[in-house]
Order: C-alpha cells, then sequence, then structure tokens
C-alpha cells in the first residue's frame, strides 16, 4: 500500500476550493411542512414522496439540512419532516444527509457535509467513509479520495470489508484500476460485492482479459454471484461489441445460474448484450425461449432490431407484442425512439412519435426530450423545435437536448440564441449542456463562442468532470488554440483515455509529430494502457509530420506489445503515412496485403497521395475501386478529375463530369467559415451575398495588389478547368478562403489572429498567397481545413510545406 496517504492531520479542501452549495437553505419553522413554491420534483427520474424507507428528494432534504443547522444538530429537536426519526446523534444525522445529497446527486454538497464533520471533530465511522468515497468517486475528486483513504488507514476503519469495497470503486471511477486492484488482491474476506466491484472496474478501463479472469477465479473459488450481481455483469460486458467474449459471459451465467431456465431479468440483458455484440440472431433465440415474456423483454428484443438497423422486422415484433396483449409503456416508447435517434432512423421516429399521440400516452418531460433528442439526432432541427416549443414546464434536460439538436446541425447562431434565453428562464446548464455547446465550438471552429462558455463555466462554478474538460481540450485544439488545450490537460488530475486521446488528435491536426509521440511515452510512464483511438491519433501525427519510420514502428507496436489487431482506419492511415511521403508503391502493396477488405478511407487516402504525386495510372486504380464501393461520392470524382485536369486529359475530364451528371451526383462546394464577435460567417468562392460584400470585394482588391508588389503570381494551375489564362486568375482571386481573410482584416482589430474553417483541402494558391499575406498585413492565420491546421506567421506556415 502507498503509504505517503496516510498523512498525521489529513487535509481538506477548503470550501473556497469546493463546489458551492447549490441551494439556499430554507427558512422554515420546524413545524412548517409546506414544499417551496418554487420547486418541483423532476420528472426525468421516477420520484416518490419520503417515506421511512426511503430517502426525500432534493427539496426535502434541504429543508432538513437547513434545520439541523439551525438547531446546531441537537438529535432532540423536531425535523420538519416528521417522516424522519428523530432520535439520531449527530454523527448520524450527518450520514443521513451525506448519503440523502449523493442520492439526489448533489456529491460536492455531500463532501462539504464531510469537511464540517472533519472540521468539528463529529465522529466519522465506517458508514460515513464509503459515502465520502462514493462523492469523491462521482465527482473526480481522486485527491480528497485518496486523503479519506488515509484517514481510513490511520483511524483503522480500512479494514471493514464495505470500506474497502468504497475504496476500490473510488479508485475505479478516478481511473486508476492499479491501485483499486493492489486493494482487492490484499483483501482477505472479499464478498460478492469485492468481486462485482473489481470486474466492473476492469470492464470501464477496457481490461476486458483482466475481467474474464477475475470471473473465472470467482468461479474457482466458489462466489456464487447473485443474480443481481450476474446481470451488472452480463451489463458490464454488453459494452465489449465482441462475441467471443459475449459468448464467453453466457456460459459463466450457465454455470452459475439456480436453474436450467433463466429468469426474465437474467435472460433479458443477455439479450441486450448479444445484440450489443452485432449478434441479433443469438439474442432472439434466447427471446423466443422464454416461456413468459414481459414488457422489459419485449422492449430489449425490438430495441436490439433497431440497434442492428433492421426496423423492418423491429416492427413486426412491435405489431406482435401489441397481437399478444403486451402494451407499450414509456418505457418502452423511450427506449425504442432512443434507439431510433441512435441509428438516425428518423421515418421509424416519427410513426413511434405519432403512436404515443394516437394512444393518448402523456407527454411527460422524458419523451418529449427523447423526441427532441431524435430529431436533432436525424438532423430535423424543425421538428425537435416544435416538439420543444410545446412544452411547457421545461427542464435543463429538454433545453440541452435541443441545443444538442443545433450543435448537431452546426447551427451556431441559434444554439448560442437557444443558451442565452435558457439563462433567462432561471434553468440552470449542466455538464450535458456545456458539453453540446463546447462541441459545437470545436465542429465550427468558433473561439470566441467557445472562450465565452469556457469563462461561464468558471464564473457560474459548474462541476468540470472528466467529460467536460476532454470537450474543452478538444474545443481548443479543433479551434487552433493548442497551447490553450494542452494547458488544460496538464491541469486535470484525473485523465480518461479519451482526454489523452483528444489532446493526441489535436498535436495530429496541429502537425506536432514530435510532441505526440512524446505524449505517448508519457502515457506509457503512466501505465495508461492505449486503446484503438490512440493509435489512429499517433499514426495521423507521423504522417502529417513525415515520421515515416516512426509511424511504421508504432503500427508494428500496436500489434507486438498491445496486442490491438489493426482495424481498417489504421490501415488508412498507413496508407496516408507512405503515400504522403511519395511512397506510393509501398502503401498499394500494403492495401493489397491486407487481412481485411480495404474500404473507401483505404483507396480515398492513396487516391489523395496520387494527386499530389502526379501519378494518374495508379490513381486510376484506386478511382475505380472508390466508384464500387460508393459510386455516388462526388468527393472522389471530383479529385479523379483534377488529377486528368493537372495531366491536360481534358477528353477524361469530361468523361467523369458527364458520368457525375448521368448519376445526378453534385459536387460540394468549398466553404469557408470566419467567427467575429461571436456569429460565424460562411463564405463560397465567388460569394456576394454578404451584407458587406462591397468593402470585402475592397479590401479583396487591396490584398491582391499587395501581394502582387510583394512578388506572388497566381497559381492558375489549381484551376481545374479548360479556360483561359485570365478566366483562371480571376476564378484563384475569389476563393472562398480568401474572401475570408478579406472580411477578417476589415472587421477585426489590427494585430488580433485571424481564424478560417474550410471544410476542404486548403489550395496551393491560396496557401502560398496566406503566408505572404501574413508577413504584408502583421497578423497570425490560422486555417483548418480538412485534414489538419495551418499557422500562418511572418510569411511560412506551421506545416512547412508538407500537407
Amino acid at each position: 500500500m502507498d503509504h505517503t496517504m496516510v498523512t498525521t492531520k489529513p487535509h481538506l479542501l477548503p470550501p473556497s476550493l469546493l463546489p458551492p452549495s447549490k441551494f439556499k437553505f430554507l427558512q422554515t419553522s420546524p413545524n412548517n411542512h409546506t414544499p417551496h413554491p418554487n420547486t418541483h420534483p423532476s420528472t426525468h427520474q421516477p420520484t416518490t414522496s419520503f417515506t421511512p424507507h426511503g430517502h426525500p428528494n432534493l427539496d426535502h432534504t434541504q429543508q432538513i439540512h437547513a434545520h439541523m443547522i439551525k438547531t446546531q444538530f441537537d438529535h432532540t429537536q423536531q425535523t420538519p419532516l416528521t417522516h424522519l426519526q428523530t432520535q439520531l446523534s449527530p454523527a448520524a444525522q450527518h450520514n443521513f444527509l451525506i448519503t440523502s445529497y449523493i442520492k439526489n446527486n448533489c456529491p460536492a454538497i455531500a463532501l462539504e457535509i464531510y469537511a464540517q464533520m472533519r472540521r468539528m471533530d463529529t465522529q466519522v465511522d465506517s458508514f460515513t467513509i464509503p459515502s465520502v468515497l462514493k462523492a469523491c468517486g462521482q465527482s473526480s475528486f481522486a485527491v480528497l479520495g485518496k486523503e479519506t483513504h488515509g484517514f481510513a488507514l490511520k483511524s483503522g476503519l480500512d479494514g471493514d470489508v464495505f470500506v474497502r469495497n468504497a475504496l476500490i470503486q473510488m479508485y475505479s471511477e478516478s481511473g486508476n484500476v492499479v491501485l483499486a486492484r493492489l486493494l482487492f488482491d490484499k483483501m482477505t474476506d472479499r464478498d460478492v460485492v469485492s468481486w462485482s466491484t473489481m470486474i466492473r472496474s476492469c470492464v470501464r478501463n477496457r481490461l476486458f482479459g483482466e475481467a474474464l479472469d477475475l470471473i473465472r477465479e470467482m468461479h474457482r473459488v466458489r462466489v456464487k454471484p447473485s443474480e443481481i450481481a450476474m446481470i451488472s455483469m452480463v451489463n458490464l460486458f454488453a459494452g465489449v461489441a465482441d462475441i467471443e467474449m459475449g459468448k464467453a459471459m453466457h456460459v459463466h451465467v450457465v454455470r452459475n445460474g439456480k436453474h436450467e431456465k433463466f429468469g426474465v431479468p437474467v435472460t433479458t440483458a443477455m439479450i441486450d448484450m448479444y445484440v450489443k455484440c452485432g449478434n441479433v440472431t443469438y439474442a432472439r433465440r434466447l427471446f423466443d425461449g422464454l416461456g413468459q415474456k414481459n414488457i422489459v423483454s419485449w422492449t430489449a428484443m425490438i430495441a436490439g432490431y433497431i440497434h442492428c438497423r433492421d426496423l423492418h422486422e423491429g416492427a413486426k415484433l412491435f405489431n406482435r407484442m401489441l397481437a399478444e396483449g403486451s402494451f407499450p409503456n414509456e418505457i418502452t416508447m423511450l427506449s425504442l425512439i432512443i434507439e431510433s435517434g441512435s441509428v438516425g432512423a428518423m421515418e421509424l421516429g416519427k410513426w413511434l412519435h405519432a403512436y404515443i399521440l394516437r394512444h393518448g400516452f402523456v407527454m411527460s418531460l422524458p419523451l418529449a426530450t427523447a423526441l427532441v433528442d431524435m430529431y436533432g439526432k436525424c438532423g430535423e432541427t424543425r421538428y425537435a423545435r416544435a416538439v420543444f416549443d410545446s412544452v411547457d414546464n421545461k427542464d435543463v434536460m429538454i433545453w440541452s437536448a435541443l441545443i444538442s439538436a443545433y450543435a448537431h446541425a452546426n447551427c451556431t447562431n441559434e444554439a448560442s440564441q437557444l443558451f442565452a434565453r435558457m439563462k433567462n428562464s432561471g434553468a440552470r446548464p449542466n455538464q450535458v449542456t456545456m458539453v453540446s455547446l463546447i462541441s459545437l465550438c470545436a465542429e465550427v471552429g468558433a473561439l470566441d463562442l467557445g472562450k465565452w462558455v469556457h469563462s461561464y463555466i468558471n464564473q457560474q462554478r459548474v462541476e468540470v468532470d472528466v467529460i467536460l474538460r476532454t470537450a474543452l481540450v478538444d474545443m481548443y485544439a479543433k479551434c487552433g488554440e493548442i497551447d490553450m488545450a494542452l494547458r488544460l490537460f496538464d491541469e486535470a488530475t484525473n485523465r480518461d483515455i479519451c482526454m489523452w486521446n483528444a489532446m493526441m488528435t489535436g498535436f495530429s491536426m496541429h502537425g506536432c509529430g514530435k510532441q505526440a509521440l512524446e505524449l505517448f511515452e508519457q502515457m506509457n510512464r503512466e501505465a495508461v494502457e492505449p486503446n484503438d483511438i490512440t493509435f489512429i491519433g499517433v499514426l495521423h501525427a507521423c504522417s502529417h509530420a513525415g515520421l515515416v519510420a516512426e509511424g511504421e514502428n508504432f503500427f508494428e507496436k500496436m500489434v507486438r506489445v498491445h496486442g490491438l489487431a489493426p482495424k481498417v482506419e489504421h490501415y488508412g492511415c498507413m496508407v496516408d503515412l507512405l503515400g504522403r511521403a511519395g511512397k506510393l508503391h509501398e502503401a498499394h502493396e500494403l492495401i493489397k496485403s491486407m487481412p481485411i477488405q480495404p474500404n473507401t478511407i483505404v483507396w480515398g487516402a492513396l487516391l489523395a497521395a496520387c494527386k499530389i504525386h502526379k501519378n494518374p495510372d495508379l490513381a486510376e486504380v484506386a478511382s475505380r475501386q472508390l466508384l464500387l464501393l460508393e459510386p455516388r461520392n462526388c468527393g472522389y470524382n471530383i479529385l479523379m478529375s483534377n488529377i486528368y485536369a493537372a495531366s491536360n486529359r481534358w477528353n477524361d475530364v469530361a468523361g467523369v463530369r458527364k458520368a457525375m451528371k448521368d448519376r445526378g451526383t453534385k459536387k460540394e462546394p468549398g466553404l469557408s467559415s470566419i467567427e467575429v464577435n461571436g456569429s460565424v460567417h460562411d463564405f463560397v468562392m465567388g460569394d456576394r451575398a454578404h451584407p458587406q460584400a462591397g468593402k470585402i470585394y475592397e479590401m479583396l482588391a487591396e490584398m491582391i495588389k499587395k501581394l502582387k508588389e510583394a512578388g506572388y503570381a497566381p497559381n492558375t494551375s489549381v484551376v481545374l478547368q479548360n479556360i483561359d489564362e485570365e478566366e483562371k486568375e480571376t476564378a484563384v482571386n475569389y476563393h472562398s478562403e480568401k474572401l475570408a481573410m478579406a472580411f477578417g482584416l476589415i472587421a477585426t482589430a489590427a494585430g488580433t489572429p485571424i481564424r478560417v474553417v474550410k471544410n476542404l483541402r486548403v489550395c496551393d494558391d491560396c496557401h502560398t498567397a496566406t503566408k505572404l499575406l501574413s508577413k504584408i498585413y502583421g497578423r497570425v492565420i490560422i486555417v483548418r481545413d480538412r485534414n489538419r491546421f495551418h499557422h500562418f506567421r511572418e510569411g511560412s506556415c506551421s506545416c512547412g510545406d508538407y500537407w
């Protein structure tokens, strides 16, 4: 055990470092039973009245807390809620409040009460410590969790099995699975909860092999999991999405079951597991074997068909359920609507919406929120807004769902306006809202709005958990502020693999190959196990930095050291790495040797490399494969057309264009965006729709004049049309990124950076011109194109002209 945790006087976070209380104490008299008029129970989670056997809701808890403070935790005083037993010691009263706040999802307040107990020298016992550790895990306060562990050691409470189990759970949620396993291995009196918690810890940290070993060991030492424990383990392994792992879990359940025929709950959990492992046939076999099907098993199987995109079979089973006299409840409709949104099945989602209206379902907040979310994920913001507007008592979840819908559709201005309305309505934004807004800013490159949201998070002291911090790291990286992303990453006390991957991807996008490799080494030093996404980031970083040997080495390590089988995305990275470096033959040979079928990512990488290195013959090979895989994808057709045009093969260009026209495919227009004063402005080539078009074109004329004075000559080879040279020069001058830069120069203060986001790859001419413009106007110009970032400063680019 790490004895550095034991302190003579465990440090407690001062109140200034703890999140503020999220409530105001109610000024009630002991006999006032009237609830606060401005509060009402949330309908997102079923709430029941406070009974002697349950815990009060948040409103009641606050009343009890306020009363206990007024009476200085005198257990002889009557509480404002007569349901609560009054004969409780001050320690028991503190424990009650800590537990109640945790159950009401307020872990930060629970920790404040624990800090108060320590300051008042109130007795802390084996009932207090597990609750405090649970709060530390929920709120990602790893430091306080370690100090609580130290206090438990010093106080002799660490020998209690409940305390040990809570410690394992806390370290697991903090991402420290090594310390969790060390505690587990030292336990001499493990119960079924100890085993289940450790298995859950391994699965949460994607250590699936180790989790299976624990399950086998648990079976060997004859610890019988309860039915609840088995359901929990099956649910955990549902996220593995590996059919062999799923079968192994099934075998374990069979061996440990009390009867040959399992109960409906266990079978339903296994149905869900097989569905998520991609094997709907096994799931249906289990479902058909159920003698008595309840609404939960029907829901799981129908949702499974939707999850596997077999919408026709799902609809058939829904009708069969009705025919057999089982009728969907609100949970059923929620599950099916959520699955419809996850797979983008809008027509099915509409049908379910109609069913709800026709059959008299009460449009509860959870249902309305699920519908808003479903329509948003299907890109139908108009329908999402209509459902949202029909709801009277909106809560934070439905506001967040509509903001997410706008974020999904890249409607930046609508999302920011809705956020302002949300604040004015009195609904307090939560982490979900913040993550949606931050993710939107990352997608469209809206740095100013992202900074404002970050500032709001700090001002309102919104709890920044690992998910929200990861979103912030990702946003700053994708908006060109890689230094700020790294600062947030370095300040994090609790990093999961998603945060490491976000930082790795950020370095990759900015062409910081060496920093990405150093980050990978840091992961190794901190015993963080990389996953397949990590290696995609590393290989991309090597590709953008031209680190061919290093990329090949990582590709080999991925298999040999980390036991990860390369996926098609990894092969795509390797083809891109070799292709950019001009090793087209090696890239083609790698494709031919792939053990899995190459997809559009792989062939597309080869085609793009053929364009860079002007190899039309190999490009034709890649193009034929791409047209077989995606005949209606205009991007590959355009790229092939451009390769022919660069070789002056105009007849072939005409043939590609005609084939596109015959198939009805259209070219994706080049679009450049720039954010000014919180609003995003979009430009296309030759755009005159902007309200300040006159001033923009005046600035553009000035830019072209100064560029020519600096020795610039338009690179008309990027105009891949059979037109005369003068027309080509005009076309080059009116590219969308030049218009966005012109607007940036007239709309922002001198010396401030200009940030442009382009949906396509930046062309050679604009790249050359932007280098000169950065020097002429003394501006840092940051351009994010489809592949990476370009930082232009004093006449040079961060990519070193290698992109």
